[in-house]
Order: structure tokens, then sequence, then C-alpha cells
């Protein structure tokens, strides 16, 4: 029975297994600008500076943008692929450990920015 009920559920109810999942871009094209409205639900999720991760996807993408309320506008079109890109670039330099968990901190230490793991314990340099 418990088997038959697994396979009813709908395919968004199953989860992958995965307890950090990278988020996705959600959002439209207006006229030349790229509307990003998920953009505090991707900060949310990846528990990073919001100012931080703006810089970096706007000098990623090579847009310029702005932050109007709770959504990012993007003064061109940007596929939604490249952003995704990006998104994963910057978690896996600014959020996830060598180890693969997202159970990370940035701290400062003797002038140094590191990332911390609070898993296994490893800590390494990054670039802010």
């Amino acid at each position: 029975m418990l088997d038959s009920g697994w396979n009813d559920l709908p395919d968004d109810v199953v989860s992958t297994g995965q307890r950090f999942e990278i988020p996705k871009v959600k959002g439209h094209i207006q006229g030349n600008k790229t509307i990003i409205n998920n953009f505090n639900q991707i900060i949310a999720d990846l528990r990073r500076d919001p100012g931080h991760f703006l810089k970096f996807i706007l000098k990623e993408a090579g847009v310029s943008g702005q932050l109007e309320g709770t959504r990012l506008v993007l003064n061109r079109r940007v596929s939604p692929a490249l952003l995704n890109s990006k998104i994963v670039k910057y978690a896996q330099e600014y959020v996830l450990c060598e180890c693969g968990k997202p159970d990370t901190t940035v701290i400062k230490k003797e002038g140094k920015t590191l990332l911390k793991c609070m898993a296994c314990g490893k800590q390494r340099e990054i670039q802010m």
C-alpha cells in the first residue's frame, strides 16, 4: 500500500533526495528588460548578502540593473539559462563547501574572508 501511495504522488511533491537545491530564476521579459520576480527567494535560499549576490549577477551577466521592491530588473534581455548558470557558479564559489554541504557561513579572520563549513569544519578563502 505504501508503494502505491508513493507512486500516486504528483511529481512536484516527490523529493529528489537533496536537502539543498540551487534556486532557479522565475521571471519574464518586458520590452528590452528582464524581470526576475523571485530575487528575494533566491537570496533566502542561498543565505548570502543580497548586495554581494546582486553585484556578482550583474557583473557575470554583463548587464546593468536595479532592485525594484522584491524583484530585480535587468536593463536588457537575458536568457534564463544564462542567469541560472550564474546562480550555480555563485553557489559553487560562495555557498557550497568542498564536502558538498550548503551549511556554510562567511567569516573574517586575520584580514581574510573565509567560507567556513559547519558540517565538516573545513575553511577556505574566498574573494568577496
